[in-house]
């Protein structure tokens, strides 16, 4: 994987084979920057980012000067691997190892934006706890989005505050406001 743009744009992350993990491709993180980069100014805004994994969206957010983000993954090396890097490139990433879904029933500190990357073998109920979590605690800022990926076989517009979704290969994007 590589961080396609700002100040450590062209870097290249290698995570160990170790971890359990599906890195966003390229192409759809690129698309996906693109559409952010048409809502917010992403110096001026906090992130938190969900099934972190080896924290790809992270380091993308904080090379495009984004300061105030958190990563949460419940995995010791995914962990270990982001704090590691983000020492490495001395960025400032705060990580959290807990269950997600624990840690969104405890949160209380809103941010711009959520981007959750959950396992794509969820079931669309594991799916709907993200939305619903995130909402019922009133995470998101009053202008902010949820945004979750999944796999084009998922299908989550049906969830509450479903407001659109974008696909790139068998990636889609789904935005909740």
């Amino acid at each position: 994987m590589r961080i396609i743009s700002g100040l450590y744009k062209g870097r290249r992350i290698t995570a160990p084979k170790k971890l359990p993990v599906r890195p966003t491709t390229d192409m759809a993180k690129e698309a996906l920057f693109n559409i952010l980069n048409n809502g917010y100014y992403l110096d001026d805004i906090s992130v938190l980012d969900l099934f972190s994994g080896t924290g790809n969206i992270s380091y993308e957010f904080a090379s495009r000067g984004t300061e105030q983000i958190t990563a949460v993954d419940e995995h010791y090396g995914c962990i270990k691997f982001i704090n590691e890097t983000a020492e490495s490139f001395e960025m400032s990433i705060n990580t959290i190892k807990s269950d997600v879904f624990k840690f969104l029933e405890k949160s209380k500190q809103k941010h711009s934006i959520i981007f959750a990357d959950p396992p794509y073998d969820f079931d669309l109920e594991t799916f709907s706890k993200i939305p619903q979590l995130v909402f019922k605690n009133k995470l998101l800022e009053d202008e902010g989005i949820l945004i979750v990926e999944h796999s084009k076989y998922t299908d989550l517009s049906k969830l509450e505050n479903f407001s659109y979704s974008k696909g790139y290969g068998g990636n889609v994007f789904s935005f909740f406001k």
